[in-house]
């Protein structure tokens, strides 16, 4: 372990622990850097900033924001997240992560709205308690999770296969912000723009090179690195990408809680010789 987590969640997005237990859990595991990246919500930063001052714990500012990107040739769109980092004015992404948590909060019911038509049950309220009453906060995870408790289905993944995934009955389309804008908003914010686990979109190797690509073009500053537990062979790919575009390097372990095992607190890729880690640019 390196001690620095750039990629965590807590539960005002879909993560399980509240933002002071996260920070506490890491504080137990040894990590001395960690940003907390709720999904279009920096609603938990203050909090986590509030715990880490009675630890020897440093707090990054950070948020995953929605986003997508398309190619010409297909004219289809491509979900991609990117991680904000270390933001100097967050007042600056205020309108963007408004707008984010419109679109999250109407897209939550128009899934809930689609399975009730296939299942003939409202599951919405349901589910707007487990957010406490915060639509916005609500996550395709959070659906997913109630489909396995009413014993719709019988794990997590299921749900996503059945219903949530792109084709099947209850899936909703991409309506995020486009990857420029995502960026121009974090680089007002004088924040660093990382481009979140390339690996895990279900995109060909020719369109993680050109996201890459595009990504250098648009403005965005680091790659984060693909998790221990991936083939060398897609670290080896995203290494000769971060040399290719001189990006910068996040690492982070994505973790949500201990329902995923293979994401766990503070256990992150550590760097190549001549890889720079964006912690370094930090202020």
């Amino acid at each position: 372990m390196q001690g620095i987590d750039l990629h965590t969640h807590s539960n005002i997005s879909d993560g399980v622990l509240t933002p002071e237990a996260l920070v506490q859990r890491a504080v137990d595991l040894g990590v001395h850097t960690l940003a907390l990246t709720d999904h279009d919500s920096m609603d938990g930063v203050q909090r986590a900033i509030n715990t880490a001052a009675d630890h020897d714990i440093k707090i990054i500012q950070g948020v995953e924001i929605s986003s997508q990107w398309s190619r010409p040739s297909t004219h289809k769109n491509y979900g991609v997240h990117i991680v904000a980092l270390n933001m100097q004015h967050v007042e600056c992404l205020e309108v963007v992560l408004c707008t984010q948590k419109h679109i999250r909060a109407q897209r939550a019911q128009q899934i809930c709205e689609k399975l009730e038509k296939v299942l003939k049950h409202d599951f919405y309220d349901e589910i707007l308690q487990r957010v406490d009453g915060h639509a916005d906060h609500i996550t395709r995870n959070h659906i997913a999770q109630a489909l396995l408790e009413n014993r719709v289905v019988n794990r997590l993944q299921q749900a996503f296969d059945r219903f949530l995934k792109e084709g099947k009955p209850a899936y909703v389309g991409l309506n995020w912000i486009d990857l420029q804008q995502t960026i121009d908003a974090i680089h007002e914010a004088q924040g660093i723009a990382v481009l979140a686990h390339p690996t895990r979109y279900g995109l060909s190797a020719t369109n993680i090179r050109y996201l890459a690509a595009l990504f250098h073009q648009l403005g965005g500053d680091a790659m984060e690195l693909p998790p221990r537990s991936e083939k060398a062979s897609t670290r080896q790919m995203i290494d000769r990408l971060i040399a290719e575009y001189h990006f910068d390097v996040s690492v982070g372990s994505d973790f949500h809680g201990d329902h995923l095992p293979w994401a766990k607190l503070g256990q992150t890729p550590v760097l190549k010789d001549g890889q720079i880690g964006v912690w370094e640019k930090f202020h």
